[in-house]
């Protein structure tokens, strides 16, 4: 279908669209902002937060990249500086030697859960505090079903 062949946004569409990129760019940098004082970064909590839900608190390496919604390459950069503080360890794959698992230590945790109460606070103060009760549950499952497209 060509560019021309596609109907243009209706108003409330623009008004989406438009916000969802200031939301997508400005967001990050709010998180970061709230997280700085933690010691980890939003990015080094997500993945100490998936760990820590993962059984045995370990998951390979791409299962990691995929929840985190991060290339391989980046999840490996992210993980190696965990690892140089202590707080996740890399391993071969038990049944796979081509691969490797992540694995959080008992540090690890511990500054997840130190750094938990400052990224509740942050969720709720720029965002879920803003929706109200009644749309959580549709606007959970539509940001969901986005995101899922998108990996």
């Amino acid at each position: 279908m060509s560019v021309t062949a596609l109907s243009p946004m209706s108003s409330a569409e623009t008004e989406l669209w438009q916000s969802l990129g200031r939301l997508v760019h400005s967001l990050p940098r709010a998180l970061e902002d709230d997280m700085s004082r933690t010691g980890v970064t939003m990015t080094e909590f997500a993945v100490l937060l998936l760990l820590s839900e993962a059984p045995g608190r370990r998951l390979r390496m791409s299962a990691l990249a995929a929840q985190a919604g991060l290339t391989a390459s980046r999840i490996t950069r992210v993980v190696d500086g965990l690892g140089k503080h202590g707080l996740v360890q890399k391993e071969r794959h038990g049944e796979d030697a081509r691969g490797n698992d992540a694995i959080l230590t008992d540090e690890g945790l511990e500054v997840m859960r130190a750094a938990q109460p400052a990224h509740l606070a942050s969720a709720r103060k720029r965002v879920l505090d803003s929706i109200p009760a009644e749309l959580l549950p549709d606007l959970a499952r539509t940001i969901t079903a986005l995101a899922d497209a998108l990996a």
